[in-house]
């Protein structure tokens, strides 16, 4: 059995998402803010992190960022806003994927699935990729630039190897969300441009102007040796 740690101050509502995916046949942890949720981690070490952007004291924001230094677990955002800016910060933070309040439990569950199988994928026998000074390592899970180590995380993994492994192709964000995320019927884009932007900052000598991870105005985004 898979174990979520939801992290969320309001009572109510951490109580309802415990039952709800206790439900649906995980373990689940919770925490009521930032400082107990990363001790909680530590001490759980869970499969997958569901993290309320407002919350007191260390904000959703921080802790997702707290827990990256720790782990490349699954996280997905949960906020009362769709709006643009709340979206960005929580995946530039390192958040995996976001959800929206009020959401429909079947549907966070099938997102908290996608995740979870994707993060279990054997990479055993992918072959290594290179671009550039960059080769990606599925079997270790690594990428490196110039023989260094890059830090990703598991989506920035996922995505980067999705494109070289099809280097020269244009892929359009529905297609990487499906390959990447898992997700056909839902899902956003922003999803996408905003790891093709974290990832231009760790593979790209200018980030501004990449010479290998492209967009393809009007389509989507391809990688060019």
């Amino acid at each position: 059995m898979s174990r979520v740690l939801v992290i969320e101050d309001d009572e109510r509502i951490r109580t309802s998402m415990r039952l709800a995916l206790e439900d649906e046949g995980y373990l689940v942890d919770d925490a009521g803010s930032g400082e107990e949720g990363v001790t909680r981690f530590t001490d759980r070490r869970p499969d997958l992190v569901l993290i309320d952007i407002m919350l007191p004291g260390m904000d959703g924001f921080e802790t997702c960022r707290s827990l990256r230094r720790l782990s490349t677990v699954p996280v997905i955002m949960v906020t009362a806003r769709s709006d643009t800016h709340d979206v960005v910060a929580g995946l530039e933070a390192g958040a995996d994927d976001y959800v929206t309040k009020p959401f429909v439990a079947k549907e966070l569950a099938a997102r908290i699935r996608a995740l979870l199988r994707r993060s279990r994928t054997d990479d055993a026998t992918s072959p290594v990729l290179t671009f550039g000074d960059v080769e990606i390592v599925p079997e270790a899970g690594s990428v490196r630039r110039g023989g260094e180590e890059v830090h990703c995380t598991r989506t920035e993994f996922h995505l980067l190897r999705e494109l070289a492994a099809n280097a020269g192709k244009v892929l359009t964000r529905e297609q990487l969300l499906e390959r990447v995320w898992g997700y056909d019927y839902f899902g956003d884009g922003r999803l996408v441009d905003v790891h093709v932007r974290r990832l231009r900052t760790k593979v790209e000598a200018d980030p501004a102007n990449p010479r290998h991870i492209l967009t393809v105005r009007g389509m989507g985004y391809k990688l060019a040796d």
